[in-house]
């Protein structure tokens, strides 16, 4: 029982004389005075550290008010102590005669020995002289009448084509310019082969042209089947009875590179009417990419074409003539003398004569971006024109029979740039 129990008669109220109100009240008292106190010491040392660093702040830009003033003085001081060496210097007596080539160099910088002889008696100040040198320096005037001739742009139009990558397509190129070379055999690598002639590679690609459309292969797909053919034989010699077998592999090759959906193995062998078997085409398969070193990634004609037909602001018309006359090269051995961009900027330069019928097609953009001029095509326009001239006639017409659908907008029927022949232009 609790001593301050109220009792009878003394309702509310305990023997210890305290009511039930009090006892609340001390009970809240208790509570609330510890906080009071934590809050106050809060405060006390949070205002303590707020005008330390209140303090600290002001000390530190007094100081940097201090530097400040003292650093313009400084810089008046220096200013008026260059002023007072500039002005005693116009009023220095002449150089005496005694005075040394080396002496002289160091104290005229700009000015030749014999000049400072001559002139001693003005001796003009050296910050004047070194004006006087940097503005009549010719190199200057030079640089701003330099104009840097750049190519103009022709990926505006695809700058929203992720896949066109304009952002680093001309470094692509550089790069295939660079590498081109190694992609290019010997024009002479025949003189090598003991079984096999230029005659016989003729008839190889023009049959493998014929396959590649039967098969509705894709463009660059050709051009790097007859790349490897031609990089495989400067390398091996090789046998009349397998110059087929080394065709077939190389098309399997360039479509295993190129391809969405590449023949079966089966289907070459069909193709070839069964001449050689499937394990003669995988053999061939592993000796090719062997003696090639697994390089496929060469640029062939077929890429430079993209790029250039581009820059010629070509129309379909203008892209298929010029693919006619390209694909002519590939049947020929005498064209692996010219590097595949030459091959491609010549193919649309006869393309443009052939369509428009006058000299002077090629174009400053053109000329910019395949660094050909009209003059270093006219060689190999020539030969290709004279490919066009005679492309019905003989035995081997895969590619004039080609171009005369209706699906190659019957490119092969246009007529060839014979003025080209003209060796008076």
């Amino acid at each position: 029982m609790c001593l301050c129990e109220p009792q009878e008669g003394n309702a509310g109220q305990g023997q210890c004389g305290r009511s039930k109100s009090d006892i609340r009240s001390s009970t809240t008292h208790d509570r609330v005075g510890p906080k009071l106190s934590f809050l106050f010491i809060f405060l006390l040392f949070y205002r303590s550290f707020t005008g330390f660093y209140w303090l600290m702040g002001w000390i530190f830009r007094k100081f940097a008010a201090t530097l400040e003033r003292k650093s313009q003085a400084y810089q008046r001081g220096t200013k008026e102590q260059h002023e007072q060496v500039r002005n005693e210097t116009q009023f220095d007596p002449p150089l005496p005669s005694t005075v040394s080539s080396s002496t002289c160099f160091d104290g005229c910088t700009a000015i030749d020995v014999d000049d400072c002889n001559m002139h001693s008696d003005i001796a003009l100040p050296m910050v004047d002289e070194m004006e006087e040198v940097d503005t009549s320096d010719p190199k200057e005037i030079e640089m701003e009448d330099l104009v840097i001739e750049t190519a103009p742009d022709i990926d505006s139009c695809d700058s929203n084509n992720p896949l066109a990558v304009v952002e680093y397509v001309e470094d692509i190129y550089s790069f295939y310019r660079q590498t081109e070379v190694t992609s290019c055999v010997s024009p002479d690598y025949m003189s090598h082969q003991f079984d096999i002639n230029e005659k016989m590679r003729a008839i190889l690609v023009d049959w493998l042209i014929e396959v590649h459309y039967k098969f509705e292969l894709m463009e660059e797909t050709l051009f790097l089947t007859v790349n490897i053919i031609d990089r495989f034989l400067a390398r091996m010699t090789v046998a009349r009875k397998k110059l087929q077998l080394v065709g077939v592999t190389a098309m399997l090759l360039a479509c295993k590179y190129e391809e969405l959906s590449v023949p079966m193995v089966e289907d070459f062998v069909l193709i070839t009417d069964r001449a050689y078997t499937r394990e003669e085409i995988l053999e061939m398969e592993r000796s090719i990419i062997n003696t090639l070193q697994f390089n496929l990634s060469v640029p062939t004609p077929y890429v430079f074409m993209r790029r250039f037909l581009k820059a010629a602001e070509s129309d379909k018309k203008l892209e298929l003539v010029s693919f006619f006359i390209i694909e002519l090269c590939l049947v020929e051995y005498k064209m692996l003398k010219f590097q595949p961009s030459l091959l491609a900027a010549a193919a649309i330069y006869t393309a443009q004569c052939s369509l428009r019928g006058f000299f002077k097609c090629w174009t400053k953009t053109s000329e910019l971006h395949t660094s050909y001029s009209e003059e270093q095509l006219l060689e190999c326009s020539r030969l290709m024109v004279e490919f066009h001239h005679k492309a019905g006639q003989g035995k081997l017409t895969v590619v004039h029979r080609k171009y005369s659908s209706y699906r190659y907008g019957y490119a092969a029927k246009s007529e060839p740039a014979l003025f080209l022949l003209d060796t008076g232009h």
